[in-house]
């Protein structure tokens, strides 16, 4: 017994020094292939502390104003969208009702789509096997991609508390500001991980993610609206974003919920590890479910098919629009009273609007408009992911033609962009107390459509010419578009500059005149790009991941 005890104690350490054989070098593999990728991740992210706190101070800069904001703030729409206004006569509470919510789902969002693209992407479209045939261990690549991702929310995380300690937050504020978001972003590595060994696809994989993520926000979001007053009720708990937000930065500062944070994403990394070492490679814990043995008359078609692929993000998409019109109607009379026409910051939101509710419902309108332009994106980039993986040859080898089967992807994202706006735009109006009408807030939201099809004509450009780049080029001008449509005042630039944008030149209806010409010029050019995007990608050759 005594000698048997240590030689098992060593064959353990052996098997497990084994599996992850290849560790430092997956790291660097990793990081080689997503090194700009994280950098705009964590720039973006952590940039947007400076810049929504500059815009507050300028908004709100008198204790006066801030305690007028916190009677505003208390209500169960903001609760419900941003979570409890628990310091919100304060500058550091107010920059966490603006931002603390949209930079902690955007890093989980950002967790789940890179543990999938490294994770089980990578082994769907058979580079795990290869990677695994010389001398990587089983766990290598899996825990190096864990790690990366992980090491994306810890200097996010860091960023933001050091760009808030230089606006000069309070300290311990600022450090629990970024660990909370850090947090859970981490404990989004660990969900993440896991839905990658349960789902046998990525395209699963990320769905489940997102699936996961949405459920914690909603339950977050109805914990939040059923407090009283700002503390928190017990189902709060069973969200990791509900974690998140209970350590209150510039409030309480409480740290001991990270330590759940972090807890959920090591044992959510461990136990992926775990199911991989039982299953088999390529294949997950929930099976590939079996379609119908024949497909029906209208899925065989390319537009059928490019629905079929494009129907969970146009649900989730639609899901958003909704949430986003209930939520601007709902608080567009109450932001009247806390917005002094005068201030420079209010003036750049309202788009130079006198009337401060219309300045308000063109600004939302504006934002419904961004939601849209993202899905377009996001939808059309589906045709790029059907080339680069590989299963765009076998379609292509029938009588199907290329132009055919774009068009198809581009019409999904053009119509469900055109849905969006009208709902969006029709919630708006009907949930606003009098404030507008539904048939005019949707004529005013899909006003913007005519940028949404410029940011998809870049896109099939782009497709076209630079394949290979056409997903993050087109994401840089939508972003570049966004920030100078919404924030260009703020930065000292001529109206004719923001002007110069597709956001920017469309008129924000009702604050503005309606002008048809900007409309018919941003068709015009989206048609001209899309038309030679398409042209160039009937000629050239196919490419692949």
């Amino acid at each position: 017994m005594s000698v048997a005890a240590p030689r098992r104690h060593a064959a353990a350490a052996r098997s497990t020094a084994g599996t992850l054989s290849g560790y430092g070098l997956s790291v660097r593999f990793i990081l080689r292939r997503n090194w700009l990728r994280l950098i705009i991740w964590a720039a973006v992210l952590a940039v947007m502390i400076p810049i929504v706190y500059t815009s507050q101070q300028a908004t709100f800069p008198t204790q006066a104003d801030r305690d007028a904001y916190a009677n505003v703030a208390n209500t169960p729409a903001i609760a419900a969208m941003t979570g409890l206004p628990y310091a919100a006569g304060s500058l550091g509470g107010i920059l966490v009702i603006k931002i603390w919510m949209t930079l902690a789902v955007a890093l989980g969002l950002a967790s789940v789509f890179l543990v999938t693209r490294n994770g089980r992407a990578d082994e769907e479209a058979g580079r795990t096997e290869l990677l695994r045939g010389s001398a990587l261990g089983r766990h290598a690549f899996s825990l190096a991609n864990y790690t990366v991702v992980g090491g994306l929310s810890v200097v996010t995380g860091l960023l933001i508390s050091l760009l808030a300690l230089s606006d000069k937050l309070p300290a311990a504020g600022s450090w629990v500001l970024g660990g909370s978001i850090a947090g859970v972003g981490l404990a989004f590595v660990g969900l993440a991980a896991l839905c990658g060994q349960l789902s046998s696809t990525s395209r699963g994989a990320n769905s489940l993610g997102v699936a996961v993520l949405a459920v914690f926000y909603l339950i977050r979001a109805v914990a939040d609206v059923n407090a009283h007053d700002t503390n928190v009720t017990a189902l709060s708990w069973f969200s990791p974003i509900g974690w998140g937000q209970s350590m209150r930065s510039y409030a309480q500062d409480t740290w001991w919920p990270f330590l759940a944070l972090l807890a959920l994403a090591v044992s959510g990394c461990v136990l992926a590890l775990r199911v991989e070492t039982r299953r088999d490679l390529g294949l997950g814990l929930i099976p590939a479910r079996r379609g119908p043995a024949r497909a029906t008359s209208f899925l065989a078609t390319p537009l059928g098919l490019a629905l079929r692929l494009q129907r969970a993000t146009l649900v989730s998409w639609l899901c958003g629009a909704v949430v986003a019109g209930l939520f601007f109607g709902s608080v567009a009379q109450a932001m009247t009273s806390v917005l002094d026409p005068s201030n420079a910051v209010a003036k750049a939101f309202l788009g130079g609007s006198q009337n401060v509710l219309n300045g308000i419902l063109g600004t939302f309108v504006l934002f419904s408009a961004v939601l849209a332009g993202a899905f377009a994106v996001q939808s059309l980039s589906g045709a790029y992911a059907e080339e680069a993986g590989g299963r765009l040859e076998p379609q292509l080898a029938g009588s199907l033609a290329r132009t055919r089967w774009l068009g198809a992807h581009t019409a999904v994202a053009a119509a469900g962009s055109a849905v969006m706006l009208l709902l969006s735009g029709w919630l708006t109006g009907v949930s606003s107390n009098g404030a507008a009408t539904g048939p005019a807030m949707a004529g005013a939201s899909l006003a913007y459509w005519p940028a949404v099809l410029l940011m998809m004509g870049v896109l099939l450009l782009l497709h076209g010419f630079l394949p290979r780049l056409s997903v993050s080029l087109t994401w840089a001008v939508y972003g570049a578009s966004l920030v100078i449509a919404m924030f260009g005042p703020l930065f000292s630039l001529s109206e004719s500059a923001i002007k110069s944008t597709p956001f920017g030149a469309v008129p924000r209806l009702p604050a503005e005149a309606f002008a048809f010409l900007p409309l018919l010029v941003l068709t015009a050019i989206a048609v001209v790009l899309g038309a030679l995007g398409i042209r160039r990608f009937t000629t050239r050759d196919i490419t692949a991941g």
